[in-house]
């Protein structure tokens, strides 16, 4: 049985949103990375979110997001480096 969002702490219902939009921008991320700018950012966003949220509390989801997320921002960085060093 589901609960009541609105009867939930709102320190709690900010975990939960950061908790679903952590994966949401690291998805986004890994679609975005060949844009280094749009891409490092929405990475960014991601691993912080996570990170918040896994303070308050430790989700599954959160967990993935922030692995989603390191992994977009590693992929926009190596694409930024090729970008630099291999354009004629």
């Amino acid at each position: 049985m589901q609960t009541d969002p609105a009867s939930l702490d709102p320190e709690l219902r900010n975990a939960r949103f950061f908790a679903i939009a952590s994966p949401a921008l690291g998805l986004l991320s890994l679609c975005i990375s060949i844009i280094p700018v749009c891409g490092g950012v929405a990475s960014v966003l991601g691993i912080i979110l996570g990170y918040v949220s896994l303070k308050t509390e430790h989700s599954r989801s959160a967990v993935a997001g922030v692995s989603i997320s390191m992994l977009g921002l590693l992929i926009t960085i190596t694409y930024t480096v090729f970008l630099l060093f291999f354009k004629k």
